[in-house]
């Protein structure tokens, strides 16, 4: 095992030894030594003080009140750059059940190991000394068994964080381990505390869980445990919302199921999100029972939803908008005898041809998490066909042969909306002939559409508009229709 542990952590802990402190890897890299799994970080703790610490390695740097000293190596490695290393430690009441109100250090490593979340995590291993392992709290055998067990009285071990809560599922999906009884029944009876933690620390740990290969494991953890109603209520409403024919499943369990199939094929965590939220509406706009029951609309107001959920919990602006873009569009039509150049290249308008992969990606999820399974390989492959086919087709004004410099030299004028009116005139007869994206016919037409009044442009500009519009409108009724929603 001695040679899995880095040779900067290895002297850290030697120097300290060396100037007669204890010193001891902790925490999650014992854990996921044990397990046989590559640490993504690591621990050291100590019963030197911050000061002492600063002494044996006065490069370092300590900047918080907990203890902490960052001990900096020369280490390529990114994530050993820097290692953390902190004294033993016992911590006092969590008013706010997010800090302790104080924190004493100690020179007793159980009583650090003590003040740890769960079990599997309170363990010390001397790397100096046979790498033997300090476990008072049963953490191997709870390795073995496979369970995630507070540390000491759960309850307490909530009161002091509540984001414990959201950690165990979250550690249970990603380790593929279960709850242990009382830890579960202590999440839910504190569960509405999970409310008083900062919401980028709820956002954090549900990205790590989103990001496990077991994530809708996780998801169904916190329905059970009820941090699902306390952290997403909206998609908890659709526990129980019975489908119409082409589902077996209920609402929330197919998003369930459908964040399965994108976390098993590990798809990038904005699919995972959209795949999760992208049927949030339908509870709310469900009309009727039974086969026959509609979902009308459910994208659309599906998209504005996601947005709230995400942009409540402090994920990326950017992020947030490429989720709602999936979700609004992942109802898009497809037939093969029936969709045209013209329709998918305003779709790619639409989307933007960086966003189409994920898009397809979403639809399969959508069709696989249906309880009905539908992958439709070949119309997928014939949609993703003609995206390559159009790719290089004009599809925004940024794509057209002549440029707003252009219009103004033509008709000798400044910048003004004119410009603007004609180029999407332009635009707009393009996306339909893409042959005419040729400089020369565009600055033809540039002279004809000069002569014209702003007045007269902005309204063969919205004729434009709304056929476009008319287009999606029948497009998105044809869908409707076929798979009442």
């Amino acid at each position: 095992m001695g040679n899995n542990i880095p040779k900067e952590v290895q002297n850290i802990v030697k120097q300290l030894n060396s100037a007669d402190f204890e010193a001891y890897i902790v925490g999650g890299c014992v854990r996921d030594l044990l397990l046989g799994i590559k640490p993504k970080d690591w621990d050291i703790t100590t019963g030197a003080t911050p000061e002492e610490i600063q002494k044996v390695f006065p490069d370092s740097f300590y900047e918080n009140k907990f203890g902490t000293v960052g001990v900096k190596t020369e280490s390529e490695d990114t994530t050993l750059k820097v290692v953390e290393v902190t004294t033993f430690r016992t911590e006092a009441k969590y008013t706010d059940k997010r800090h302790p109100d104080r924190v004493r250090f100690t020179k007793n490593i159980k009583e650090d190991l003590a003040r740890r979340d769960f079990t599997i995590n309170a363990m010390a291993m001397d790397i100096e000394i046979g790498e033997e392992l300090i476990d008072y709290f049963d953490g191997r055998e709870d390795l073995k068994a496979k369970s995630i067990r507070a540390v000491g009285e759960p309850a307490r071990r909530f009161n002091e964080d509540a984001l414990r809560m959201m950690r165990a599922v979250r550690l249970a999906a990603e380790l593929g381990f279960a709850l242990e009884e009382g830890t579960a029944k202590a999440i839910k009876k504190n569960v509405s505390s999970i409310n008083l933690i900062a919401k980028e620390r709820v956002k954090d740990e549900l990205l790590k869980l989103f990001m496990t290969s077991a994530a809708h494991e996780g998801i169904e953890l916190m329905r059970e445990t009820g941090l699902l109603q306390e952290v997403l209520p909206e998609m908890a409403k659709g526990i129980g919302v019975t489908q119409n024919k082409h589902h077996i499943y209920t609402v929330y369990e197919h998003n369930l199921f459908s964040l399965q199939w994108a976390a098993e094929h590990d798809y990038s965590l904005v699919v995972r999100l959209a795949a999760f939220l992208h049927d949030i509406a339908k509870p709310q706009v469900k009309q009727g029972e039974g086969p026959d029951s509609t979902f009308y609309s459910h994208e659309v107001l599906g998209a504005r939803m996601a947005a709230q959920v995400l942009d409540h919990l402090h994920f990326p602006r950017e992020l947030i908008d490429k989720v709602a873009l999936l979700v609004r569009h992942h109802m898009f039509y497809y037939n093969v005898d029936e969709v045209t150049e013209r329709s998918v290249r305003r779709l790619l308008a639409k989307v933007g041809p960086e966003n189409m992969d994920d898009l397809i990606k979403l639809r399969i999820c959508d069709r696989m998490g249906s309880g009905v399974p539908k992958a439709q390989p070949y119309r997928l492959r014939h949609f993703q066909f003609m995206v390559d086919k159009v790719q290089k087709d004009p599809i925004s004004v940024g794509m057209l042969k002549v440029r707003g410099d252009d219009v103004m030299k033509a008709l000798n004028i400044k910048a003004s909306p004119k410009v603007g009116q004609i180029l999407d005139i332009l635009l707009d007869e393009v996306l339909d002939e893409p042959a005419k994206n040729v400089k020369e016919y565009q600055l033809k037409r540039v002279e004809a559409l000069g002569k014209l009044s702003e007045n007269s442009l902005e309204t063969l500009r919205q004729k434009a508009i709304e056929t476009q519009e008319e287009v999606n409108r029948g497009e998105e009724e044809e869908i409707k229709k076929r798979y009442h929603v």
